[in-house]
């Protein structure tokens, strides 16, 4: 009864593993048809190529860039392109001043936009705001009077002061063209300065200084608005949480503008020298946790929340240029990947023929499972999170096959020492699996540990290493559970393993056990000579633990004692 529920159990495992392949198969099948899914994993830049974009930093007269701003802005854009679902792109800096993005494939437009947008985040108070007046293409720009003031008639005391409009500010607003060049460059204007600048609508303002910066926002999160009832409005804003100095700055100046009417009433949020919103203040707000409204899409919102969770960058970019690139390593490097991959397999399968006979089929079944199964899920990951391949990460898998092979030998290991215990097979087969599972979960665990604290501090393609390597990692238990062991379930009842051929790789004569018919053992004393067994024994306790010797020892001592009409014969003495 045992066996036969052993069984039942094997063929429905089996039977799951089936169902999870069908469905791997089947939603790729879904994505090469129906969206933009391939059979084949996408590779990385160092095996395929892709797009290079060279950022230049935009300066005003006299500034210069310094390394820690370019050291600040590589690691943000690294975390926007990262963000995006971009694996194995590469950011380095180029000289003393430009970023290189290099990215595997054709991004596409919202991973360009992140990595375009220098996201220069600014809050500033509304001093002025009208409708734009339109300007007929080709036409001039106005000029404005260079002998008018430039300077205040009061000392302002707040950046909402109109004491900062003055008559020079006044004729630049009057004049400002928002398709101008002007316009194009009002990211550069100083923090310290009022910045004439306009909206996505044509809505032109003039802008109190920079109060609060885009460096002192925490967390950034895209959502659907509510009501105070808990109901959806259906449109989408981007939710703010600012850090402690950000929350502190931010309630000081709600407080002010709370107590203005009119235009003053607004707070600008200023996105790259652009107002992307200037909501009314309807109230102090004094926990830090502000919210962007606008026409904003679900796209266009999660874009924006990834750009300011990620901060703002400290200089602002324009693009120098944009290319495709070749691969830098090529189809050749990736062949003699796959080859060091298949020699790997090759000395792994020789080596289980050699020392489990045909039991060394099962290994070379698992290994075809497993890497069947790993190939689906990179190519699945590779459509869903754009998952690519480099060489470093194949590298990983071919590491695999080893953790792999160490698995199946375990297993097949603890089978056969019960088998030297004089169990039959089919029960060896479920009590080694008992006390391999608890091997082979433990190793397994230390491996993917080890590869999810190398993949979250390293970067670029030693992340692809870690990724592969704790990937294969959760496959080797996948396919040990699914796989091997009901299909060593089965094997265990069909004559030619369960009556211990010698090609089977669990004779029991070859492993110190001697077979006296169907799935029962006795001890060698009973049918050998003494000399054949002084061998035997003695490659008996070869394989014993050290407690399994002190209880032979023990056991051969008492019957020694309760011996008294017979003298053991030299070779017995020996080996007591």
């Amino acid at each position: 009864m045992a066996q036969t529920t052993a069984v039942k159990k094997a063929w429905r495992t089996l039977i799951w593993l089936v169902v999870l392949f069908a469905v791997l198969v089947g939603t790729i099948a879904g994505g090469v048809i129906w969206s933009t899914a391939t059979w084949a994993p996408k590779l990385a830049l160092d095996l395929q190529g892709g797009t290079q974009i060279i950022l230049t930093p935009v300066t005003e007269q006299g500034q210069t860039v310094t390394s820690d701003q370019l050291t600040q802005a590589v690691s943000i854009i690294r975390q926007r392109v990262d963000a995006s679902g971009v694996s194995e792109a590469e950011v380095t800096t180029q000289g003393s001043s430009n970023v290189v993005v290099s990215i595997p494939g054709t991004p596409d437009d919202a991973t360009l936009n992140r990595i375009e947008s220098s996201a220069k985040l600014e809050f500033r108070p509304v001093l002025l705001a009208s409708v734009a007046s339109s300007v007929a293409a080709g036409s001039p720009t106005p000029t404005v009077d260079p002998n008018l003031s430039t300077t205040p008639t009061a000392q302002p005391t707040n950046a909402s002061d109109l004491a900062w409009v003055t008559p020079a500010l006044q004729a630049e607003y009057d004049n400002f063209d928002c398709a101008s060049t002007q316009a194009d460059n009002a990211g550069l204007a100083p923090a310290a300065e009022p910045l004439v600048t306009c909206d996505s609508n044509g809505v032109k303002y003039l802008l109190g200084p920079v109060e609060i910066e885009g460096a002192n926002i925490s967390d950034a999160t895209a959502g659907v608005a509510t009501t105070q009832n808990g109901s959806s409005t259906g449109q989408w804003v981007v939710d703010l949480t600012f850090d402690s100095t950000g929350t502190q700055q931010f309630s000081d100046v709600t407080t002010r503008l709370y107590g203005l009417t009119g235009v003053q009433n607004q707070f600008a949020v200023v996105l790259d020298g652009k107002v992307i919103t200037a909501p009314s203040t309807n109230s102090v707000i004094t926990d830090g946790r502000a919210q962007i409204s606008g026409s904003f899409t679900q796209t266009s919102a999660q874009s924006l929340a990834d750009q300011l969770k990620f901060g703002a960058l400290p200089i602002a970019f324009t693009v120098q240029s944009k290319d495709a690139i070749s691969a830098t390593l090529g189809s050749t490097q990736l062949l003699s990947g796959l080859i060091a991959g298949a020699i790997g397999l090759l000395l792994v399968i020789i080596y289980s023929l050699i020392q489990y006979r045909l039991l060394g089929l099962v290994t070379i079944a698992s290994l075809v499972i497993a890497a069947a199964l790993t190939y689906l899920l990179v190519t699945l990951m590779s459509w869903r999170i754009d998952f690519r391949l480099s060489l470093a990460g194949v590298a990983g898998l071919i590491v695999a096959i080893g953790i792999t092979a160490d698995s199946f030998i375990v297993y097949f290991e603890r089978i056969r020492d019960e088998l030297r215990e004089g169990k039959a097979l089919t029960s060896s087969v479920q009590s080694g699996w008992k006390r391999a599972l608890r091997t082979i979960t433990a190793s397994d665990t230390v491996n993917f540990l080890a590869a999810a604290v190398l993949y979250v501090l390293a970067v670029g393609n030693v992340r692809g290493f870690a990724f592969t390597l704790g990937l294969t990692t959760i496959v080797d238990i996948l396919v040990v559970i699914l796989f091997t062991h009901p299909l060593m379930t089965l094997l265990a009842e069909l004559p030619f393993f369960r009556d211990g051929h010698k090609l089977s790789g669990l004779d029991p004569r070859a492993l110190g056990a001697v077979y006296r018919g169907r799935a029962q053992f006795r001890a060698p004393s009973e049918t050998v000579s003494a000399a054949k067994k002084g061998s035997s024994s003695r490659e008996v306790q070869k394989r014993q633990t050290i407690a399994e010797r002190k209880a032979a020892e023990l056991a051969g001592t008492s019957a020694k004692a309760g011996t008294t009409d017979s003298k053991p014969s030299t070779d017995e003495g020996k080996n007591s």
